[in-house]
């Protein structure tokens, strides 16, 4: 259905209100009038552009074509009766005989205006059809013989008609009210009309179709069987107009929601900047700024600049922005490039061991051959130490000793119990509660891609259904590989090849076999009496006296009875629990 008649600009409200002497709704009074009236011989034939008038019909037509205004002005000041046949291609401006369809309607002109623009609007109502037999005149317009075409119509208790009838009207005002442009004196008319015949022509006049569906409804003699095509229309005029409104209001609620989202971020981004700017946006600032300052590898610059952008599209109220922000935070700590220059003074390690570790003289002095080579070669790639030995006997220590030789920076990584290997390449970020794994956030910690890293209890290693932790570890300690470690977080390659690993075990046996042959064992044994009685005096006795509070006056230990002690008291091969008060 549509809300307008063609070529005009009246709707229908103003047909049905406008106080002139005729009424635009047929009876069945009017129906047998007109059946009874002569139709002449020959008829001044009006061609229609753009629609197709249907018997009973009232429609406004705009008069533009100089033989069109000739026919109306005459037809006007004779008998007002007219031809009205539609054109087969709309874009034909002075069409011939084969250019018009050979069924029309025969029209009275009810009323006839003159426009503002200079054309002529007439208001013409189809009485019957008609059939073209041939042209008679073509100048100044076209005249033709012409003869009547009959409808057929069904009995008058055909109640399947009446239904067929009853469908066409009730699918007629369903496309009413689900069409939001169609008045609703439409529906007003429809349910007044009365007359059979008109009701189908009234709907097929006004139903959204090409011209060409319309023709063939005008040229369907039997009333019954244009009543089916009519609804077979209806039927998917209705089904489309619904699929239509459906698209159009999913597509509606979709943009009320974001309208009311925008709106309300605009509205506190409006607040924000009142109280001093929006607080999301100058952390965006700030991240770029700190950014730009870094001197990191294009990948990274890169990873950095798309997960920025991420970063700024997204609202700040959602859960996953402060998951972004986390990881951006991550990639802005981490010290891509940034080391700590090494310090190669053989002379002062040695000192610093010898301070920290009494005895250990084949340990300190592989340690020291171990710094040499890593001085002439330049580089880290060299075999990780694993320093093996019982408890207490100073490994980890010796680490740090190391690091404090060497200048860097020191990180401790506890191994022990490490049964999941998520724990050392890092969870991904689509987890919740995801993390770096441990050498990724010790590398963090230590700000500097160059520490000393002791990897404590590397034997106390465990495996489950969750993974192999020393398998991560392979990647971990191979020189070969260590260059692009790959975070599951960070998801970006990270070069470990900087970093000295110094692995502690207390057994060799449960260290798998492939990490071992990466590392080369230096084995520590046991203090002897001497050696245990002088750590005692130089390192222990101090530490316990200064954690009591004690001053070195206010307590004496003799040597025999440290020996004592040692002897009788402490059976292990280190020092750990030697002294305790």
């Amino acid at each position: 259905m549509r809300n307008k008649y063609p070529l005009d600009g009246f709707e229908l409200s103003d047909l049905i209100n406008e106080e002139t002497e005729f009424l635009p709704l047929m009876s069945d009074e009017d129906e047998a009038k007109i059946s009874k009236e002569d139709t002449p011989d020959v008829l001044p034939i009006l061609p229609l552009r753009n629609t197709v008038l249907f018997p009973g019909v009232i429609i406004p037509i705009t008069i533009g074509r100089d033989r069109s205004v000739k026919l109306i002005k005459d037809a006007e000041n004779g008998n007002k009766t007219i031809g009205v046949v539609s054109q087969k291609d709309f874009d034909t401006e002075l069409p011939e005989l084969k250019d018009l369809n050979e069924v029309g309607t025969v029209a009275h002109i009810l009323k006839m205006l003159k426009m503002p623009d200079g054309n002529i609007t007439a208001v013409i109502q189809g009485r019957k059809r008609f059939k073209i037999e041939a042209m008679v005149q073509n100048e100044p317009y076209f005249k033709a013989k012409v003869t009547d075409l009959s409808e057929v119509k069904p009995e008058r208790n055909d109640e399947e008609f009446s239904a067929l009838v009853s469908s066409v009207k009730d699918l007629a005002l369903r496309i009413i009210d689900e069409s939001p442009n169609i008045p609703s004196e439409a529906a007003i008319a429809i349910k007044n009309i009365k007359n059979t015949s008109f009701a189908i022509n009234f709907v097929s006049s006004n139903m959204n179709i090409g011209l060409s569906e319309k023709q063939s409804l005008l040229e369907e003699v039997d009333l019954k069987k244009r009543a089916i095509s009519v609804l077979e229309l209806l039927t998917k005029e209705l089904q489309l107009l619904e699929m239509k409104n459906k698209i159009q209001s999913k597509v509606q609620t979709d943009l009320d929601k974001q309208q009311r989202e925008y709106y309300l971020n605009q509205q506190m981004k409006a607040i924000q900047e009142e109280l001093g700017g929006s607080g999301s946006q100058k952390e965006i600032d700030e991240m770029r700024t700190q950014g730009s300052k870094k001197k990191w590898s294009k990948e990274v610059a890169n990873a950095f600049d798309k997960e920025l952008r991420k970063l700024q599209r997204m609202n700040s109220s959602m859960s996953d922005y402060a998951v972004q922000r986390s990881y951006i935070e991550l990639i802005l700590d981490l010290p891509w490039d940034k080391v700590t220059t090494d310090s190669f003074d053989l002379k002062q390690a040695k000192e610093i061991l010898d301070r920290d570790h009494f005895g250990l003289e084949k340990v300190k002095e592989r340690i020291i051959e171990h710094l040499a080579v890593l001085k002439l070669r330049g580089d880290m790639k060299s075999p990780i130490l694993c320093l093996y030995g019982p408890p207490g006997v100073g490994k980890t220590s010796l680490g740090k000793s190391i690091a404090e030789a060497l200048g860097r920076k020191y990180e401790r990584v506890a191994l022990g119990g490490l049964r999941d290997e998520s724990e050392i390449r890092g969870h991904r970020k689509t987890y919740i509660g995801a993390m770096p794994g441990r050498i990724i956030k010790s590398i963090q910690k230590a700000k500097s891609s160059n520490p000393v890293f002791v990897l404590d209890e590397i034997d106390k290693v465990t495996r489950d259904s969750h993974g192999d932790p020393s398998s991560a570890l392979l990647e971990v300690l191979d020189p070969e590989q260590n260059e692009a470690f790959h975070d599951n977080y960070l998801e970006l390659d990270y070069d470990l090849s900087k970093v000295m690993f110094v692995a502690t075990a207390n057994s060799l046996g449960t260290i798998q076999p492939a990490l071992r042959d990466r590392m080369e064992i230096i084995e520590i044994n046991g203090y002897t009496l001497e050696e245990k009685v002088q750590i005692a005096k130089k390192h222990l006795l101090p530490k316990q006296l200064k954690s009591h509070g004690l001053k070195v006056e206010q307590f004496t230990l003799s040597d025999e009875m440290l020996e004592k002690i040692v002897d009788q008291y402490t059976r292990e091969s280190g020092v750990r629990t030697g002294i305790k008060w």
